[in-house]
């Protein structure tokens, strides 16, 4: 598997903790920040998962469950940003870095399915 999405998942799920932690500890805000903490970290360990992947369709199962919670990281970073608890240049700054990420995931899943 790509360097790249190992690396770039794992570094995203980094900021997701951080993000996390100041959404708890300067906004006490603590429903939406444990969602986008739960899917934001979920996409990095799928992604470890489909690296032991006992086949090929296992692979591409695992890389789809991790491009499904990067969607739904999306969705919860950008609820935080419509409801002020980000600002607009923090939003931009980690809906890009997710962006990134989903990109990665659909050019390695149709790589794969080729």
């Amino acid at each position: 598997m790509e360097k790249a999405i190992q690396e770039k998942s794992f570094r995203f799920a980094v900021r997701i903790v951080n993000l996390c932690k100041y959404l708890q500890a300067e906004k006490k805000e603590y429903i939406l920040s444990k969602q986008v903490l739960r899917s934001g970290t979920s996409i990095g360990a799928n992604v470890a998962e489909a690296q032991q992947a006992q086949s090929r369709p296992d692979f591409i199962s695992k890389l789809n469950v991790s491009l499904k919670e990067a969607y739904e990281t999306n969705y919860w970073l950008r609820l935080l940003h419509e409801t002020q608890y980000l600002s607009q240049e923090a939003f931009e700054s980690i809906i890009a870095d997710c962006s990134e990420v989903e990109k990665l995931l659909i050019s390695i899943i149709k790589t794969t399915k080729e």
